[in-house]
């Protein structure tokens, strides 16, 4: 069974990055693979109290504690992206990479700042939210994207064995998993081959020993060993590591530093939020964002909901607003679409149905008297029906009913109403 492990994981690892580039093109949503990315997944769970977030969060977490670090080698798609350029240089070295303690820092930093309400470290770090900003042509994105790629023909897969910070979420559960890539030491003869095609450099060949902490589960290594002397299953007990490393002071030490940077960025990130508040500009912003200042703390700027905007009103962060929002300066928001609240992964946009989509409003329509024509486009057009004219045929428009869709703004020849986002989302009767 051993030798087809490779082609099921590569099989699958395909399929997930074909829906990936679709879904970042714009065709369409295949896959709720977005929904399983670690640490959206860890943010919406934090928000919504979901019960999908809370079944993801047990099947990813069940998944690794059984099979080890799948997740990077099958649905994430910056650990795909790697994989890819890994394999034009496979390099003739062999790599060992040691573990790094300071991904634990930054991991409990990132979980930390999520759960005080700012997801600003998590979009500089998440490697889905990395990979979707790259993609779109995000500045940070790309520049991220040519530091990597370069580290990764020097260095393999150094980013995700010791700086990703869902890479070493899934490898303290990866390092406990039932099933273990492990080395039969009667076997060995010590070639090196396996640790030359380990692109995390998890294998110690000398020693006969795998690091299944940082292992990806690519099974790499299990095709090319010459004795077939690695395997993955239950390993023996003298292949297990012990819970406590050689140096248990140094164990406790590290776990102290960890919990007080998770305090840390808890304090940060409550911090954070509120510097927010006070700084932001009014937007408008998709339905189901609630308002300005806690969209900016939740979205990852992943651009998936860019992306995939029919309509293309969503737009990237920029040097005015430093997270993705709404201009209707080309187009208006379709009455009957809530694609953004479907796909968002992290719940900046809230999971609402078209219905309470139709009824949230985002902003108020005003009507410039001055300009105005009275050729009573608007009121036609109004997919609300909820402007009416008066005995002089000026459009006038409740303030209660009005959802700020966008539609009248689009449709005026003359430009004589502009839509003012609102403070607060609100879901009108």
């Amino acid at each position: 069974m051993e030798k087809y492990y490779r082609l099921i994981r590569g099989s699958a690892a395909v399929l997930v990055f074909l829906a990936v580039i679709a879904a970042f093109a714009g065709l369409g949503y295949p896959l709720k693979i977005f929904d399983g990315q670690l640490l959206p997944l860890i943010g919406r769970a934090a928000i919504e109290f979901s019960v999908g977030a809370a079944v993801w969060l047990a099947l990813l977490t069940g998944i690794t504690l059984v099979g080890g670090r799948l997740y990077c080698s099958v649905l994430c798609p910056l650990g795909l992206l790697q994989e890819a350029v890994g394999l034009l240089h496979r390099g003739k070295k062999c790599l060992i990479i040691r573990n790094r303690s300071y991904k634990y820092g930054l991991a409990a930093a990132v979980i930390g700042m999520l759960a005080g309400g700012s997801a600003w470290l998590a979009a500089h770090t998440d490697p889905y939210t990395l990979f979707g900003n790259g993609i779109v042509g995000g500045a940070f994105g790309i520049g991220v994207w040519i530091v990597l790629l370069g580290l990764v023909w020097f260095k393999k897969r150094w980013f995700c064995a010791n700086l990703c910070p869902a890479g070493a979420i899934l490898g303290l559960l990866g390092k406990r998993a039932a099933l273990k890539i492990y080395v039969d030491a009667d076997r060995c003869v010590g070639c090196g081959l396996c640790a030359r095609h380990c692109p995390t450099g998890s294998i110690d060949f000398a020693n006969k020993c795998v690091d299944n902490e940082t292992c990806v589960k690519c099974f790499a290594c299990l095709a090319v060993c010459p004795q077939k002397c690695l395997h993955y299953g239950k390993a023996p007990q003298t292949q297990t590591q012990p819970f406590f490393s050689a140096s248990r002071r140094q164990f406790l030490a590290n776990g102290a530093a960890v919990l007080v940077l998770l305090a840390a960025g808890v304090r940060g990130g409550f911090e954070l939020a509120k510097i927010t508040a006070q700084k932001v500009k009014k937007r408008l912003l998709p339905a189901g964002a609630q308002n300005v200042a806690a969209f900016v703390d939740r979205c990852l700027n992943c651009n998936l909901c860019v992306a995939n905007c029919p309509m293309k009103i969503i737009k990237k962060a920029d040097a005015d607003f430093p997270a993705v929002h709404l201009d209707y300066g080309e187009n208006f928001c379709d009455y009957d679409c809530h694609r953004c609240s479907e796909i968002c992964p992290s719940g900046a946009i809230r999971r609402i149905s078209l219905e309470e989509k139709q009824r949230t409003q985002l902003g108020i329509a005003l009507v410039d008297d001055k300009v105005c024509i009275r050729c009573g486009l608007c009121a036609m057009k109004c997919p609300r029906q909820i402007i009416e004219r008066d005995d002089e045929g000026r459009p006038c428009i409740s303030s209660d009913k009005c959802i700020g869709c966008g539609v009248c703004q689009s449709t005026c020849p003359v430009d004589a109403i502009r839509i003012e986002a609102a403070e607060r989302q609100k879901v009108l009767e």
